[in-house]
C-alpha cells in the first residue's frame, strides 16, 4: 500500500478527513448553482449598485403589523443617551432605580452620574486585571488564561452583577454631582492608552516575579501602575466626589439639598433585599442544562466582588417571572442580541423584519443553540424590559424596552419587540426571586457550575 493512502487511510480511522481542493468538476457544479435567469440579473443589478443588503430585504408584508401599544407598562419616565460608549449594562442597571429614586424625592425627572460608576470602575477592573497577572505569573504568555487578559486589560463591558459591586463600594451620586466629559461619552481612546498602560505594567510585574522579586516590592509596583491609571482616568473624566451636596427641584417646586456621602446615598435609594441572595440573572442558554446554576470564573470588577452567576431557564419560565414582574411595576434589567431582525427607526425588533433568504436565494436557518455554539448570535446590548401585551387570555405577544440611545432612536427611546422575538434573541434577565417557580428557586440551591470567562457564552 502506497504511504498516502496509508495516511489517508489512518485520517478516516480516527474520524478526520482530509482537506480537499476544489477540482474542475465540483466547480463548475458551484458555477451551475448561479443560474443568471432574469431574477437573479435583476438582483445582482440592485444589489452591486447598493451596499446596503439590510434595505433591500425589508420585509412589506410585514410592516405595519406591529404597534407600541401595551396593556401592561411600568412607570417610567425619561430616556438615558450612553452616547460613544459600552456602558449599557451600567445605564440600565440604574435605569431600573430611576423610577423609585424620582418618587421617593417627589421629582419630575432625574439621572444617576454614570460617569462617576464608570471611574470607578475602570479603575477596579485595572486593579483585578494586575491581581490576575500577578496570579498567572508562573504561566506561559501563550496560556489561555494569560492571553485573555492581556487581549483586553480593561474595557466597558459588563453585566448587573458589576454594577453592583461598584455600587456596594463606592455608591452613587445625581448626575448633576458628577457630569459627563468628553470622555465618558466617547470612551475608545482613553481606554486605548489605559490598555497600553497596564499592558506594560502587567508584563512587567511578570517579568520582575520572574527575576524573584518580593511579594510586597510586586504589590508595591502595583500601586504605581494604579496610580497611572487613577492620573489618566481623573485627567479624562474629573475626581469623583467623597461628600457632595445636591440641591435639587422637587414637582411642587420646593428646592431643596441633601449633604451626604455616595454609599450613604446609595443605600438611601435601594431596598434593604437590593443583593444577589433576591435579584437573580436568569438567563436562556439551550446549550446548557436548565434549571442549573452556572458562575462565569473570575467576571466581576473588584477582587472582593461578587462573579457573574446566572440561573438558566427555559424561556417559558422566564416569560411568566419577567410578566408578574411588570404587572408589580417593577422593571428588570435585560441584555439581548439587539442587532438581530432590528428595525431602529420604526423602533421594531421581530424574526420577520428582513427577509434575506429571498433576497439572497439561499438558506440562514439555525436554531437558538446553533448560533450561540457557532457565535452567530450572544449578548450584545443591555436593556430595561418595562412593557408587556397579551392576547385575550393574557399570552404574551410583544415586549418593550427602555433603551439608553436617546429620544432619537426607535420609538422615542423605546423598542417593541415580538414574543417571538423573545425567544430567540434574548438571554438574560434580572428580577426578583418572588417572581420565580417553586422549581426555579429550589435550582437556587444547587451549586454553581463554574465556566471560564473566555467561553463562548461570553
Amino acid at each position: 500500500m502506497k504511504k498516502s493512502l496509508l495516511i489517508i487511510t489512518a485520517l478516516f480511522s480516527f474520524g478526520i478527513v482530509s482537506a480537499q481542493q476544489i477540482n474542475e468538476s465540483e466547480l463548475e457544479q458551484v458555477r451551475q448553482g448561479f443560474m443568471g435567469t432574469t431574477s437573479d440579473i435583476a438582483l445582482q443589478n440592485i444589489l452591486t449598485n447598493d451596499a446596503n443588503i439590510k434595505n433591500n430585504a425589508v420585509n412589506h408584508s410585514n410592516i405595519g403589523k406591529i404597534d407600541h401599544y401595551f396593556k401592561y407598562r411600568v412607570g417610567v419616565k425619561g430616556i438615558t443617551d450612553q452616547e460613544s460608549s459600552g456602558r449599557c449594562w451600567m445605564f440600565t442597571s440604574m435605569n431600573v432605580l430611576r423610577p423609585s429614586v424620582m418618587e421617593q424625592f417627589n421629582l419630575t425627572n432625574f439621572d444617576f452620574s454614570h460617569n462617576y460608576c464608570y471611574f470607578w470602575d475602570i479603575f477596579e477592573k485595572s486593579n483585578l486585571f494586575l491581581e490576575n497577572i500577578i496570579a498567572t505569573a508562573d504561566r506561559a504568555m501563550d496560556d489561555r488564561d494569560v492571553t485573555f487578559y492581556f487581549q483586553s486589560p480593561v474595557g466597558d463591558g459588563g453585566v448587573w452583577n458589576l454594577f453592583y459591586n461598584i455600587a456596594e463600594k463606592y455608591g452613587v451620586v445625581p448626575k448633576s454631582v458628577m457630569p459627563e466629559t468628553a470622555h465618558s461619552n466617547n470612551t475608545s481612546q482613553m481606554v486605548r492608552i489605559i490598555n497600553e498602560r497596564l499592558r506594560a505594567g502587567g508584563y512587567n510585574l511578570r517579568e520582575s516575579i520572574a527575576a524573584g522579586k518580593k511579594e510586597k516590592a510586586i504589590q508595591n509596583d502595583k500601586i504605581v501602575i494604579l496610580k497611572d491609571i487613577y492620573r489618566i482616568l481623573a485627567l479624562c473624566l474629573g475626581e469623583p466626589p467623597t461628600e457632595f451636596a445636591w440641591r435639587y427641584k422637587d414637582k411642587d417646586g420646593n428646592i431643596k439639598t441633601l449633604k451626604t456621602t455616595p454609599l450613604e446615598f446609595y443605600k438611601s435609594i435601594v431596598e434593604e433585599d437590593y443583593n444577589p441572595s433576591h435579584y437573580i440573572m436568569v438567563m436562556n442558554d439551550p446549550t446548557r442544562e436548565y434549571y442549573k446554576i452556572y458562575e462565569i470564573q473570575n467576571y466581576r470588577n473588584t477582587i472582593e466582588g461578587i462573579n457573574w452567576v446566572y440561573l438558566n431557564l427555559p424561556n417559558e419560565e422566564i416569560k411568566a417571572s419577567a410578566l408578574a414582574s411588570i404587572k408589580n411595576n417593577e422593571a428588570m434589567y435585560v441584555s439581548c442580541d439587539v442587532g438581530k431582525q432590528s428595525d431602529y427607526k420604526s423602533g421594531i425588533l421581530d424574526v420577520n423584519n428582513y427577509d434575506y433568504e429571498s433576497l439572497l436565494g439561499v438558506s440562514l436557518q439555525m436554531d437558538k443553540k446553533a448560533r450561540i455554539l457557532t457565535r452567530q448570535s450572544g449578548s450584545s446590548h443591555a436593556m430595561t424590559l418595562i412593557g408587556c401585551d397579551t392576547d385575550e387570555n393574557d399570552v404574551p405577544t410583544k415586549w418593550e424596552f427602555e433603551n439608553s440611545w436617546g429620544a432619537g432612536s426607535g420609538n422615542g427611546g423605546y423598542l417593541t419587540f415580538t414574543d417571538e422575538w423573545f425567544d430567540e434573541y434574548l438571554f438574560r434577565i434580572v428580577l426578583h426571586r418572588n417572581y420565580l417557580s417553586e422549581k426555579a428557586i429550589q435550582a437556587l440551591d444547587s451549586e454553581p457550575i463554574m465556566l471560564p470567562a473566555w467561553d463562548y457564552m461570553f
